[in-house]
């Protein structure tokens, strides 16, 4: 699971327990202006095939973390349970995706498409 944040100009994923282990990742930093938006990860996450882990953990139907490459993109996922995931779009940075768990995925979804409509 991740905690999100957004302040400062930024977006913060911060990983949180024992998934920085398996995520081999604890935070992302991400300048406001470079993210394009935020919408439901569950049909992302739910796919059993993330691309090629380098370097990450995928058991489906329990855990997918890490960073994946597939066709010369790259995303980064936190998910264990697919109902709850966030996927925000970016621009002009190593991570062209982030699938992430939230608590409350309506919220931060919203959280995040007025923050970058606001800057």
């Amino acid at each position: 699971m991740a905690n999100i944040e957004i302040g400062d100009g930024e977006l913060v994923v911060q990983v949180q327990g024992f998934d920085r282990v398996f995520a081999l990742k604890s935070e992302i930093r991400v300048p406001l202006e470079h993210v394009v938006g935020a919408e439901s990860g569950q049909e992302a996450a739910a796919n059993w095939f993330h691309g090629i882990k380098a370097p990450g953990t995928n058991v489906p139907g329990v855990i997918v973390a890490g960073t994946f490459y597939w066709h010369g993109d790259c995303a980064f996922y936190d998910v264990h349970h697919a109902e709850k995931a966030v996927a925000i779009t970016l621009r002009d940075e190593k991570y062209q995706r982030l699938v992430v768990e939230v608590d409350d995925p309506a919220r931060v979804i919203e959280a995040i498409n007025a923050a970058v409509h606001a800057s």
